[in-house]
């Protein structure tokens, strides 16, 4: 992973035992796997690990000896980050809260308590051996200050032998007897070398790093690749795409349209197979009987793995990319799914290509995309030419489902299995079928021999592959959905997607929640393993196991190509993502839950795809029934999913965050002589109820009518809440709050102020440790209510009171809010449904419904609560605020 594609294709068709090998010896890298490596990377830093927020060792990679990261804002940004946290006055401490060798340190131990951590905290080794480090890229990068800060920095702090002779020492430490010294105030007291003299890694470095600032070793002599000076540079890759048709029958067809392409037979002695087949030949790599070697294990191939051509056995292969495979899921059904999976792999191609030659997809046109002439134009800045791909598509009919099945029994009561057959011959719909047919597999198993029309071997299995064909035929993709989670189908590469989205510290759960019924996945997991956990998950429902697999495939694209997307995002619900998606169909089309629901399974895949997009890019967007179908031989009506107007605010100020700190400006808050006060900044309509005016909560004086608005913000809430979106900084401003406190509760679960002995503000382990407590609540727009309260109480961190009170429940305060809400509704005369609360948190609808900012907005409530609650937490008779 250090030097991914650099150490990765430099190894490449290495032969291990040089002239006298064979083509058993050579070493194959698969380039998507190298590329996967650069994006773990990528994704990784500034930080070091999940644990480790950074790590003074990254110096290693983004600069020499590895030069392993090309983007140069990631590279600085790590660099600062390193200097910023860990250089001291002889060196760079390795990470924050390292004990090695501290006086706090128990030697006789082989491993820390994550309670003592904090112990070693401001008084960590610093280690000289990375200030070579930053004098050596000081070098790369032709910095002369930095080179001679460095230098000079170094000089200070070596041991000077009596014979001349320079040593550079493994680390200083602070001495024993002056911890507390250094505790209360870093970088204040002189240390002293400890450890190994000379440090032998640290001192070849410094040798080396003289030889380069005094000029007798020129950069390119301890860099022969050339790497740090091509870092940021990508070149121009073109990509050529080869357009086959799949039969000289489609061949035909497309030459009747004006389209002149060469068929699959035409190009031989070149021979085209799917990528599967690419897979399975790795997989007799390594393979020796002898030996009790299995070979390779079964992987994904990708497209740079498929975007160039191999021999095998002297004969020349070309590989159709896993995407356009037909046989396996069935987004590749979907023409524009398909098209989509185009422009995303070649948008990749061109990032991510980095061998020789230019990469060349072979991409198939089959039977099933032919039908109405659509051409697509992709345009990409870095090609000096526009492809046009022209394409066909079928649409056959689609029939609704109009009688209710009459399922035959027995004498005994017992659903007769043979009647159900000859039942299956006469139903008039695939939906009829696959009902039967599923019923069928629950009783008999999927090995049951039907014996249809008197023939031998006709098992449920069979019977249900045929109606997935015709299924995807006909473009019923409910039908699909439900037929595929009757196969147990599983997305190729589902795997490969879920630890995609892993390595960019995104965690999963699938099912919904509360736990144990929704199953967390922290770490990547075998296909099997995977398929069968997202299935138990599911319940009885298959539709929405198959559908669970779909988002996961979603997401891994997106992370890859919109990581931005995901910002603040560290644990992805599918279950609850899904709900929303059904939600927010049955709030455009104005209909129930159970049509909402049909009309999400019954959504294409590019569609599926599309609205998943909406809603993570935050966006305003509408959903649309159109009045008559896109094909007139389908008689289900088509949605359509658009992005609407600029709402006219920006994403933080539709959180509310801006308007707040506006008003709030500082809330200064002294204790002295057991009294709390408030800053005058902090307006008064914040800390006392509103009079009547004008315009009320409810929009005007005593009208209780919502009005266009009505639930905008519940639906806001709804979806961040569905997707764990949080405040940019949220985490570390909830350690901050931690500090002053003994601890959070939230929802019945407490985030105990101890955490913060055990990890740093900025370490992924500790936002998903507050993640985790959040989790427990089941209802998204609740959550969102409580991480706007955590928000608010964030703004105290900076105070100049050390202690806040004890723990402090997180829900009572917007419980409180709720009550300071409900009342100054009532102020205003409003009755009826305006009141009603929700059964399960008993929170007001309508404060679900409320904008954060503004006189009347929810964080206006949260403010008021917490001042009152944070009263009872103060050792003090009275409060006064002013």
């Amino acid at each position: 992973m250090l030097s991914s594609w650099g150490t990765g294709l430099s190894i490449d068709e290495l032969d291990l035992f040089g002239a006298h090998g064979g083509h058993k010896s050579v070493i194959h890298v698969l380039p998507d796997e190298v590329e996967h490596c650069q994006s773990i990377l990528y994704s990784m830093l500034p930080r070091a690990s999940t644990s480790k927020e950074i790590d003074a060792g990254l110096l290693s990679i983004i600069s020499y000896p590895a030069f392993a990261v090309e983007d140069l804002n990631l590279v600085n940004v790590t660099k600062s980050e390193i200097i910023s946290k860990l250089q001291g006055r002889y060196g760079c401490c390795r990470f924050l809260r390292d004990g090695y060798k501290t006086p706090r340190e128990d030697p006789s131990r082989l491993h820390y308590d994550p309670a003592e951590l904090k112990l070693f905290e401001n008084i960590e080794c610093e280690w000289p051996v990375f200030w070579t480090y930053l004098l050596i890229d000081g070098v790369f990068n032709e910095d002369k200050i930095q080179v001679q800060e460095y230098r000079e920095a170094l000089e200070g702090i070596l041991i000077r032998e009596k014979n001349g002779i320079v040593l550079m020492p493994e680390l200083y430490a602070v001495p024993p007897e002056k911890v507390d010294e250094e505790y209360e105030n870093p970088h204040s007291v002189d240390r002293v070398p400890v450890g190994k003299l000379p440090h032998l890694w640290g001192q070849s470095l410094y040798v080396l790093s003289c030889l380069l600032a005094e000029g007798f070793l020129a950069a390119g002599e301890i860099d022969p690749l050339n790497r740090r000076f091509s870092t940021g540079f990508k070149p121009d890759v073109v990509v050529q795409v080869t357009v086959l048709a799949e039969s000289n029958q489609v061949k035909n067809l497309l030459q009747e349209h004006g389209i002149n392409v060469q068929s699959i037979a035409d190009i031989h002695p070149l021979r085209v197979q799917p990528a599967r087949i690419l897979s399975n030949l790795y997989t007799m790599l390594g393979r020796n009987k002898n030996m009790k070697l299995s070979g390779r294990p079964h992987r994904h191939i990708g497209v740079l793995g498929t975007s160039k051509l191999y021999v095998i056995r002297n004969q020349i292969f070309a590989f159709t990319p896993q995407f356009t495979d037909q046989h396996h899921f069935y987004l590749a059904l979907d023409n524009q799914m398909i098209v989509e999976m185009l422009k995303t792999e070649l948008a990749y191609l061109t990032s991510c290509w980095r061998m020789t030659g230019r990469p060349t997809l072979t991409f198939p046109i089959t039977h099933t995309m032919l039908g109405k002439l659509n051409f697509l134009c992709f345009k990409r800045s870095r090609l000096s030419t526009i492809l046009l791909i022209f394409f066909f598509f079928i649409h056959l009919c689609y029939q609704d489902r109009e009688n209710v099945l009459h399922l035959p029994k027995d004498a005994h009561g017992d659903l007769d299995c043979r009647k159900l057959v000859e039942q299956l011959k006469e139903c008039p719909t695939l939906h009829d079928q696959a009902d039967i047919l599923y019923i069928l597999l629950i009783l008999k198993g999927a090995d049951w021999d039907t014996e249809l029309d008197g023939q031998y071997g006709v098992t449920v299995h069979c019977l249900l592959n045929e109606l997935y064909r015709k299924a995807g035929l006909n473009q019923e993709w409910g039908l699909i959905r439900y037929i595929s989670g009757m196969l147990k189908k599983r997305v190729e590469v589902l795997a490969e997607a879920c630890t995609d989205l892993l390595s960019h510290h995104k965690q999963l759960t699938v099912g919904l929640p509360p736990e144990p019924r929704e199953k967390i996945i922290t770490t990547p997991l075998p296909p099997e393993e995977l398929t069968d956990l997202i299935y138990e998950a599911s319940g009885q429902d298959i539709s929405i196991a198959v559908l669970t697999q779909e988002i996961i495939m979603y997401l891994a694209m997106y992370v890859r190509s919109q990581p931005s997307l995901f910002v603040e995002m560290l644990r992805l619900r599918i279950g609850l993502i899904i709900q929303v998606m059904a939600t927010e169909l049955a709030r455009s089309l104005k209909c129930s839950g159970e049509e909402a629901s049909e009309s999400l399974m019954n959504l294409s895949p590019f569609d599926m795809k599309n609205l998943l997009h909406h809603i993570l890019s935050g966006k305003e967007f509408g959903v649309e029934r159109s009045l008559r179908p896109v094909d007139s031989s389908s008689s289900s009506p088509a949605i359509s999913i658009h992005e609407m107007g600029h709402s006219g605010a920006t994403k933080t100020e539709r959180s509310g965050i801006t308007k707040l700190k506006s008003e709030m400006k500082q809330v200064r808050v002294f204790c002295q002589y057991g009294f709390l006060y408030f800053g005058t900044d902090l307006p008064a309509d914040l800390l006392t109820p509103s009079s009547p005016t004008s315009t009320s909560p409810t929009g005007s004086s005593g009208d209780t009518s919502w009005g266009d608005r009505k639930g905008q913000w519940l639906r806001r809430r709804r979806l961040d809440g569905a997707i764990n979106r949080v405040p940019v900084g949220f985490y570390e401003k909830v350690w901050k709050i931690l500090q002053k406190c003994h601890g959070l509760s939230i929802d019945g679960y407490v985030l105990p102020s101890s955490t913060t002995r055990e990890m740093t503000p900025c370490e992924i382990k500790f936002a998903v440790h507050v993640e985790s407590v959040l989790n427990h609540v089941p209802q998204p727009e609740y959550r969102q209510l409580l991480v706007e309260a955590i928000l608010v109480l964030t703004f105290l961190s900076d105070i100049e009171v050390n202690s806040i009170g004890g723990i402090i429940h997180v829900d009572r305060i917007v419980h409180m809010a709720n009550d300071l809400f409900l009342q100054e509704l009532k102020s205003f005369g409003a009755t009826g449904s305006i009141l009603e609360k929700d059964v399960a948190t008993g929170i007001c609808h309508f404060f679900y419904d409320s904008a954060p900012s503004g006189a009347y907005g929810t964080m206006t409530y949260l403010t008021k609560a917490i001042i009152i609650y944070l009263h009872d937490f103060l050792p003090s008779t009275g409060c006064a605020m002013q």
